[in-house]
């Protein structure tokens, strides 16, 4: 699959404003004054690195920055009856899918949509969910597929064209939710949220740092702020 410059630089740009990126930046700084033989810069630069890496990947902080995301929309309980489709968004399928999975066997006669186009390999997002669902009980035939958005304006975009103003249930993970929904609604669609793989913190204890799953839970909450400023400016 061809990708659009657009869609490139974005994400090069996302990249670039991760906060990993922003602790090599430190360090590399720090080398280049010791290049440049200032010792007290060098000194300096190095210590803001390895104190901005600590602490984005410390637990209590990682757990913090995903909070406010995550409290926006609570588990879906009240689950409606009359609802045609389900959307299940792309990315972290293993863990989405469940919560798609038990909404499926409690609304009659519902179709899963899966969603996500295919980055590394020649197998999209989509497919690859929808296969996991099939294994899992899912019939075929109460599947569709968006193999070619590659975010989530894309995949709301393509939504409207099952669903235009019926009301859906929305599938991601918690912290992505407070964006997506934003996405959805700007498109003048009507999503039932209903978010998936909660964080945990009780699951860490406040000495975990240096953790790489620390610092992803920073990574896709940092991720998240920077969507919605973005957004917001837009707006």
């Amino acid at each position: 699959m061809s990708i659009e410059l657009g869609f490139l630089i974005k994400k090069i740009v996302s990249m670039m404003l991760m906060p990993l990126s922003i602790g090599i930046f430190l360090a590399l700084l720090a080398l280049l004054f010791l290049y440049k033989e200032n010792i007290k810069k060098a000194k300096k630069y190095l210590t803001f690195s390895i104190l901005w890496i600590a602490l984005i990947s410390y637990a209590p902080f990682a757990n913090l920055m995903l909070y406010p995301l995550e409290k926006i929309y609570p588990k879906l309980e009240k689950i409606p009856s009359n609802i045609e489709y389900i959307l299940l968004l792309g990315g972290d399928k293993e863990k989405r899918a469940w919560e798609a999975l038990r909404l499926y066997h409690k609304i009659p006669n519902v179709t899963i949509i899966t969603s996500g186009y295919a980055l590394h390999d020649k197998i999209s997002e989509a497919d690859k969910t929808a296969k996991l669902l099939i294994e899992s009980g899912v019939k075929k035939e109460d599947i569709l597929r968006q193999t070619e958005v590659k975010d989530t304006q894309e995949e709301a975009i393509e939504m409207k064209k099952h669903v235009g103003e019926k009301a859906f249930i929305l599938i991601t993970s918690a912290y992505h939710m407070p964006r997506a929904m934003t996405f959805f609604q700007q498109e003048g669609l009507n999503p039932i949220p209903a978010p998936a793989d909660f964080n945990n913190p009780k699951e860490d204890g406040i000495f975990g740092i240096f953790q790489a799953k620390q610092l992803k839970k920073t990574e896709r909450a940092w991720h998240e702020y920077l969507g919605l400023l973005w957004l917001n400016i837009k707006s």
